[in-house]
């Protein structure tokens, strides 16, 4: 089954600082690629692998040192003690959507295809992208847009869907682009459909509300000196990772103690974002926008 070629998968995973009888945890398995590269270093130690789609299955690695755990990262430290651990010696996170869910017409994630608007990373979720473009209210909709598409007119699109499934239900990715069609600008109608297929995404599968939930996690799980490796591929999700590292927060003021020090879990590894070589990009497009950032706990 054809997922994504890993991104940054020795930066990443150099970046892990493995030790041989540590414990190690891979929040987004999919393909295993980075999984598979991960247990080559462990000798006595554990990885635990998380993915919510049932379609990983299929690539499980044979290997008494791994651990599959068939849910969604949003509940790291419950699984963990399941399998009673306490703490772990690193945590990579690799957020990029897969080839294997652009690619299937049935998932409905691409505009490339046409199939049932869907998009559910958990095939068994009550929310598809079909009922937030039909049953959304308008203000609802334009705020999906204007947050997780970062689409300037995001009004103007929400009323436009939300005139159009009066008339008739949108039910296929073919039947919603060609709803958003007067508004495509010459010259970037893929940026353009990206961003909006993007936004619906993120909302069906609460992509920023789990990720930062798992983020808080990581505060009580990784030991001190453990790290945390996390591959971003859009703006929105770089910024939360990057604020959280800087200050444990993703809004508000940072804490400072008596002499003015942030009180931060984390400390920076990399202050320059790691970002993949023109060569990697041409063996892989899908690695463009990739940004690794690699955190230590204090």
């Amino acid at each position: 089954m054809e997922y994504h070629k890993p991104v940054l998968l020795k930066e990443s995973v150099d970046g892990l600082k493995i030790k041989p009888n540590g414990v190690y945890v891979d929040v987004t398995f999919g393909g295993g690629g980075h999984s598979r590269e991960i247990i080559k270093h462990i000798k006595k130690g554990k990885l635990v692998a998380f993915d919510q789609d049932d379609d990983t299955l299929l690539n499980l690695i044979d290997n008494k040192q791994f651990v599959f755990v068939n849910h969604n990262f949003r509940f790291l430290k419950n699984f963990l003690k399941h399998h009673e651990i306490e703490e772990i010696d690193g945590l990579l996170a690799d957020l990029g959507v897969s080839s294997h869910h652009f690619d299937n017409p049935d998932r409905g994630f691409s505009f490339r295809f046409d199939g049932e608007l869907d998009m559910r990373m958990n095939k068994s979720a009550k929310t598809s992208a079909k009922n937030v473009v039909n049953e959304y209210e308008e203000e609802k909709l334009s705020n999906i847009l204007w947050q997780y598409g970062e689409l300037k007119n995001s009004r103007k699109l929400a009323n436009v869907i939300v005139e159009e499934r009066a008339k008739k239900k949108i039910e296929t990715t073919k039947e919603f682009t060609d709803v958003l069609m007067p508004f495509l600008p010459k010259h970037a109608e893929h940026k353009f459909l990206a961003k909006v297929f993007q936004a619906l995404r993120i909302e069906v599968n609460r992509e920023i509300e789990f990720l930062k939930e798992m983020l808080l996690q990581t505060i009580d799980i990784i030991k001190p000196g453990g790290r945390l490796v996390v591959i971003t591929y859009h703006s929105l999700e770089d910024r939360i990772v990057k604020k959280f590292i800087k200050n444990g927060l993703f809004e508000g003021e940072v804490e400072k103690d008596f002499f003015g020090n942030v009180n931060t879990p984390f400390k920076p590894i990399n202050r320059k974002i790691i970002v993949p070589t023109e060569s990697e990009i041409n063996e892989n497009n899908r690695a463009r926008s990739a940004k690794l950032r690699i955190a230590e706990r204090i």
